[in-house]
């Protein structure tokens, strides 16, 4: 069991441009009280500027919460790119791919990745733009290939998209490609569970980096008020601080609209302080070591 002082919930972009009203991050701290945002630039945080944070500003044994996938499927084709030779054979080498391809992509962008000749076949790009190995041969569902953990998602009554679909509100294809680059960049700096491992010299204490889910937090807030404002977005503070009542954390003392990038920050940032003492969440029952190793896995997801 890992001990932290600090729980930093992430609301990811992988919008175009430097800076994003939609990027949020919210602290909650062990001793108690109430989630706050961390303070963004004038214009928006700049996906550069949250690297910079992670690497060198976190505080000391934080546990960081980015929602995003921080990896592509790969189990149910044995890779994530089948037919294409330099499908790598591990998250790490998916990071490193897509960085690479990118390298000129300012503010940690994926569009030469998304525009690669090879790279673009498996990807849903709008709703007439589909590659040609979006689906696999013999795929039943039309809404693209999952991930190990989201399947786990969806038998907690979650709804995940591909990370391959680029198409809809809902999806997270182009987060979580920009969020992988980042992954690349922290590599020596933060570890990332389950893809590596955890360092040996202090297994108990040090800040981790987690894939979170948004949606899951909020459900699980709304299940423990039995229900009572059961909703995946918070677009008010009084709906944000009944579902922290739900997460047994004091309410944040502010009054009227919020926009739910920092409704989620916040939440989440209380539910990993709630959670992130219970084993079931490290030890999911499907999670292989090879699984961790390929593809990583949602915290929260059992």
């Amino acid at each position: 069991m890992r001990d932290f002082d600090h729980f930093l919930a992430i609301d990811w972009s992988g919008a175009k441009g430097e800076r994003h009203k939609c990027i949020a991050l919210a602290l909650a701290d062990v001793k108690g009280g109430p989630p706050v945002l961390v303070e963004a630039p004038p214009r928006g945080w700049a996906r550069t500027e949250v690297l910079g944070l992670l690497r060198d500003e976190l505080p000391s044994n934080t546990l960081v919460g980015i929602d995003l996938g921080i990896s592509l499927p790969f189990v149910d084709a044995g890779a994530y790119f089948p037919g294409w030779d330099e499908s790598p054979r591990h998250a790490n080498g998916l990071w490193e791919l897509i960085d690479r391809i990118c390298a000129n992509d300012p503010h940690l962008g994926a569009h030469s990745f998304l525009s690669h000749p090879e790279a673009a076949r498996y990807f849903r790009h709008s709703k007439d733009n589909v590659g040609d190995r979006f689906h696999l041969p013999d795929a039943i569902s039309r809404e693209g290939r999952f991930r190990q953990a989201e399947t786990a998602q969806r038998a907690q009554k979650c709804r995940p998209v591909s990370n391959f679909n680029l198409v809809g509100a809902a999806q997270v294809g182009k987060s979580s490609l920009t969020g992988m680059r980042m992954l690349h960049h922290l590599k020596g700096h933060l570890p990332v569970w389950p893809v590596q491992p955890i360092p040996p010299k202090h297994p108990t204490r040090g800040s981790l980096l987690v894939e979170i889910y948004t949606g899951l937090a909020a459900k699980e807030a709304a299940a423990s008020m039995g229900g009572r404002g059961a909703r995946t977005k918070l677009l008010t503070y009084a709906d944000l601080n009944a579902a922290l009542e739900g997460l047994d954390s004091p309410p944040v003392a502010q009054i009227g609209e919020i926009d739910d990038h920092s409704s989620d920050a916040l939440l989440t940032a209380a539910w990993l302080r709630k959670v992130h003492k219970e084993p079931e969440r490290w030890e999911p029952r499907t999670l292989t070591a090879e699984i961790a190793r390929v593809e990583g896995w949602t915290f929260g997801a059992f």
